[in-house]
Parts: structure tokens; C-alpha cells; sequence
């Protein structure tokens, strides 16, 4: 990519997010005090990182991956439901994933 690509794409995501920080100052107050957009907008945050870490977990590049990291994932979900503390369920998740990637090669 050249110079000038890189940069007309830097200025447009630039002007693309001060616009969509604009419309969401310009919604009225009375759209954002319903009660229904309060409950929605508590789960965003945790519906973006599961999205970000089940992506991390099983692609690598451009192609679906099943390896070690789905194991530890599975480790992490079943440890976190049985409400172990968080770095119980670090070192379980990553004892879990690098036993599958030492025993699958």
C-alpha cells in the first residue's frame, strides 16, 4: 500500500468515527433514558469481547483453527462456572491449552 493509500485511509476512519461520536451526542435524551436501551447497552461490552476472544480462540490468519486454545477456552468456561478465582482459571486454561498443543504436536 502506498504512502497516500495508508494516508486517505487514516483521514476517512478518522472523519468515519467524529461522525459516529457526533450522531451518538445528537441522540435525544429521551431515546437514551428508555429503560430497554439501558439493559442493552450493559451487555454490549461483554457481547464485543466474547466476540473478540471466540475469533482469537478459533482462527488463525484467514482459517479456522482447532487446536489447543478451544480446549483452554472450554477449561476457562467450565472453571469460571464453578466460580474458581480468576487466576485459578488463567493457569487451568493455559495448563489445559499447552497440554493439547504438547500432546497433538
Amino acid at each position: 500500500m502506498s504512502d497516500q493509500a495508508l494516508w486517505v485511509v487514516v483521514l476517512a476512519g478518522s472523519v468515519g468515527c467524529y461522525l459516529l461520536k457526533l450522531a451518538g451526542l445528537s441522540v435525544p435524551a429521551a431515546w437514551v433514558e428508555q429503560p430497554w436501551v439501558s439493559r442493552v447497552v450493559d451487555f454490549v461490552p461483554a457481547a464485543l469481547l466474547a466476540a473478540l476472544v471466540a475469533v482469537q480462540a478459533a482462527t488463525s490468519g484467514s482459517d479456522l483453527a482447532l487446536d489447543g486454545r478451544l480446549v483452554g477456552l472450554a477449561v476457562a468456561a467450565v472453571a469460571l462456572a464453578l466460580r474458581a478465582p480468576f487466576i485459578v482459571v488463567l493457569l487451568l486454561a493455559g495448563a489445559a491449552g499447552a497440554l493439547v498443543h504438547v500432546v497433538a504436536g
